[in-house]
């Protein structure tokens, strides 16, 4: 087996699990549409602590921001952004205070 076709395979495995999460997610459910039941609610509370919201969020396909409110509903905090995004941001903003010493030292 080539290495293209173990990715393929791979992948087909991943999406048919993905694929029976949300069938068991919308088993959980009523027929109502967008109206979600305390079983959905809390199987989408435990999966998004598990593999995070965003992530839970394609799953299941719903909004990130319902399922970011039935985490703090239930007191679980939900950050803003990633914890990368606040390095990444230092080290920006530490890089802009380089560059302006060095345009103040040189005159430009």
């Amino acid at each position: 087996m080539s290495k293209l076709e173990t990715r393929a395979l791979i992948r087909s495995f991943i999406e048919e699990e993905n694929r029976e999460q949300l069938f068991y997610f919308k088993a959980l459910g009523s027929e109502r549409g967008r109206h979600y039941t305390d079983n959905q609610k809390d199987y989408a509370v435990h999966k998004a602590i598990s593999i995070g919201v965003r992530a839970t969020s394609r799953l299941l396909n719903m909004p990130r921001r319902t399922i970011q409110r039935w985490l703090r509903a239930n007191g679980i905090a939900v950050k803003r952004c990633p914890d990368w995004v606040y390095s990444w941001a230092y080290w920006r903003n530490k890089r802009r205070e380089k560059w302006d010493r060095i345009k103040a030292f040189r005159g430009y």
